[in-house]
């Protein structure tokens, strides 16, 4: 009887696949590649294109089970977290740190051996970055929380881009701008909607320290920013008018929602302004590669 229990409460793949939150490393590992396709003018290399972005995912997807390990007793106070394996007791904190060891180590060993040292480099300070410096201590310590430990969150372009070119540039890191800018309204407009959960869970999140109408303001405030700054491919030449088209587009679309968010009072706006973040960088960096790829093919052909 007790070897039939201790089976069944045993985790699963499901259980670990979970850790490593495979929504959000889907879409770093897409800003990954993109960033690959566009260090080079052609395609980039099968062995470093496959290579290059497991290594990547596996180290993000450590930090992402050292996050679940470190945050167990606040995921027990919040609904939207209740279920996580560590939290729910369906996987014990030894086995997410094993876990998180075995596959970050896993990744590094790709990244070093396969690429090259300073992607590998690069993406250890990205990992530690949130795994330690974000989850254990800035979560905790400031509602500026997500401001200043977005950087970890912003390297994955920059890593796709150092695996493919071995050195950091400068095109790299407006890639890297762009996403940093783009976490604060992202991740506020999340805190709006699950405020009550993250001060159940004293976490002095921005709308918990400062009030929703506060942080809506600077949603806004900051979305406006961070259009700002997607122009900056544009301005800088490495961008063309197609990608210029694409984020004033994709960028009105992110202004209307902070707005809407910040004037009106429906419910469920700040959800809503979330998810439109989401689709809102996936879309950005497709445009990207479509400036990239198809501009310089009609410039061929009108020669």
């Amino acid at each position: 009887m007790a070897q039939t229990q201790a089976l069944a409460q045993s985790p699963s793949w499901r259980d670990y696949y979970e850790l490593t939150k495979p929504k959000v490393v889907m879409l770093m590992i897409l800003t990954s590649v993109i960033g690959m396709l566009l260090a080079v003018p052609g395609m980039v290399p099968l062995d470093v294109l496959l290579i290059g972005n497991l290594g990547i995912a596996l180290c993000a997807g450590s930090a992402a089970a050292v996050n679940h390990l470190v945050d167990r007793t606040i995921d027990q106070k919040m609904a939207r977290t209740l279920n996580r394996p560590v939290a729910k007791g369906r996987v014990e904190p030894m086995q997410a740190l094993l876990f998180a060891g075995v596959i970050g180590a896993l990744g590094m060993t790709l990244l070093v051996v396969f690429i090259n040292t300073l992607t590998a480099v690069l993406t250890l300070i990205s990992l530690l970055g949130y795994a330690l410096v974000y989850t254990l201590f800035l979560k905790r310590a400031t509602p500026q929380n997500i401001v200043i430990g977005g950087i970890a969150g912003a390297a994955p372009p920059l890593l796709g881009w150092t695996a493919v070119t071995g050195s950091i540039d400068g095109h790299a890191l407006l890639l890297v701008l762009i996403i940093f800018a783009w976490t604060p309204p992202h991740f506020w407009a999340l805190a709006v909607h699950r405020k009550d959960d993250y001060a159940k869970a004293d976490i002095p999140m921005l709308p918990v320290t400062h009030g929703e109408q506060y942080t809506k303001l600077h949603i806004f405030l900051y979305t406006i920013i961070m259009v700002l700054v997607t122009l900056l491919p544009f301005i800088t030449g490495m961008m063309n008018w197609i990608y210029l088209v694409g984020a004033l587009v994709l960028g009105a679309g992110f202004l209307y929602w902070s707005f809407m968010l910040m004037v009106s009072k429906r419910e469920g706006l700040g959800m809503e302004t979330f998810k439109y973040s989401i689709i809102y960088l996936m879309a950005l960096f497709v445009v990207m590669l479509a400036d990239h790829y198809i501009l310089p093919a009609q410039t061929i052909g009108a020669v």
